[in-house]
């Protein structure tokens, strides 16, 4: 288990960080979320590291530092760490065409206007690139989101077997589709380019299935299968031995069950571990959602990150590379632009200012939009479930924090812990 250090050699206030246990207790006992495991690190020493609350409620087992949580989209950024070490080795450019390798994705036509079965479209001015499909910026775009085209996704029933998001309460997408699996992601690709884009390439941020797209790219490129790329080159060489696509028979017991707000109030279970589907192998492997992992194995991850690429002697990314892929790739300072401001997705709870976006995270381009004391370049994501993590390269940095609560926004348990660690900050620099 990780060693947990002295908070003031490192500038920050052991008893102020005692904060950010307080914060999620609060959370925990008004019944909003069942439990949490925070971790914080700085100058490469963990100054905190603490469970809360329960891991299973309805077996009462108490949440602890080992718990594995389903980390959904919270999985993009390690298909973005995939994706620049074969960039880095010239198997690609990001300004390459995505047709270039993916064929189906020539001749993409976008929506213009209508509804249902009858929507229009007109040819795409641009090609999708890499670079744009790592960005959100491709044109794609997701079930969930509140679009036509997203709809038409739910229709088609595009994102089947790419992950185990509950459907119960009208929560996302149905994990109950009416339509055969897809064999495998070349498979799955060839049917995501029939559809419609929801823009031009490359001229509005909207949430997507790009990493998706690009885990099939991974697959082409490097010939072998997407998980196997993930576990030789990032899982096994940082030590990351509970994470990946499936909860092995033997870990189930550290598996957290996955809720949902009750109409009534409280939580309703929404994936007994014990039952769920990551039991078994998915039918695809998704890099836009597809993980499950514990606060101590990505920990490693974020800190090679925030290492600029290095981790316990191995190198793993070039110092420029993760530069270029943790800086802001909108353009666009202001950060409340249509481009910037990123969670304008699913209602009140995304509506966050200040925010750009890299590769495959988002990226804080003002502090003083997102109304939260963080640094500027603070990089990001996390997951459906209401998991998340940053890097702070400023501050030498990071924070983690995991729960398990569809959908992500319900409450502000990132913005809680975020200002519970910043604030614990002391040194003088």
């Amino acid at each position: 288990m990780t060693k947990v250090s002295n908070a003031e050699m490192v500038g920050m206030s052991s008893e102020r960080l005692e904060r950010i246990g307080e914060s999620m207790r609060s959370l925990i006992d008004s019944n909003k979320i069942p439990g949490t495991v925070t971790l914080v690190a700085r100058k490469g020493k963990v100054v905190h590291f603490e469970a809360n609350g329960s891991r299973d409620i309805e077996r009462d087992q108490p949440m602890k530092k080992d718990t594995i949580f389903r980390i959904y989209s919270q999985s993009k950024p390690v298909t973005g760490v995939a994706l620049m070490m074969l960039f880095e080795e010239g198997k690609f450019l990001l300004t390459d065409k995505i047709a270039k390798y993916l064929p189906e994705f020539k001749n993409m036509q976008v929506f213009t206007k209508g509804k249902g079965g009858r929507i229009e479209t007109e040819p795409a001015d641009s090609a999708i690139t890499i670079q744009q499909l790592a960005c959100h910026t491709s044109g794609l775009t997701y079930s969930f989101m509140p679009d036509p085209i997203g709809s038409k996704y739910l229709s088609e029933e595009i994102e089947r077997g790419l992950g185990n998001i509950p459907s119960e309460g009208g929560l996302f997408f149905s994990d109950k589709p009416t339509k055969p699996p897809f064999k495998n992601l070349r498979d799955w690709t060839k049917s995501l380019a029939e559809m419609p884009l929801v823009a031009h390439p490359g001229t509005k941020w909207n949430y997507s299935l790009g990493m998706d797209v690009l885990g099939a790219l991974i697959e082409e490129v490097a010939d072998m299968s997407f998980g196997d790329f993930l576990k030789e080159r990032i899982f096994e060489p940082l030590g990351m031995k509970d994470t990946g696509f499936t909860v092995p028979e033997g870990k189930l017991n550290k598996f957290a069950a996955n809720y949902g707000p009750a109409l009534q109030g409280g939580m309703v279970l929404m994936d007994d571990p014990k039952k769920s589907g990551y039991k078994n192998p998915p039918a695809l492997e998704s890099g836009g959602g597809g993980l499950v992992s514990t606060a101590e194995d990505y920990l490693k991850f974020a800190q090679m990150l925030l290492n600029k690429g290095e981790f316990e002697g191995r190198r793993y990314l070039g110092k420029k590379t993760v530069e270029f892929m943790t800086s802001d790739h909108m353009g666009i300072e202001s950060a409340d632009d249509g481009l910037t401001a990123l969670f304008n997705m699913l209602g009140n709870n995304y509506k966050v200012r200040g925010m750009g976006f890299g590769i495959t995270g988002s990226v804080v381009v003002n502090p003083a939009l997102a109304s939260l004391p963080v640094s500027k370049g603070v990089y990001s994501w996390g997951g459906a479930a209401s998991t998340h993590f940053w890097i702070d390269h400023k501050e030498d940095l990071l924070g983690i924090v995991h729960t398990q609560l569809l959908p992500d926004g319900t409450y502000p348990i990132r913005e809680l812990m975020q200002l519970a660690t910043y604030q614990a900050i002391i040194d003088k620099k």
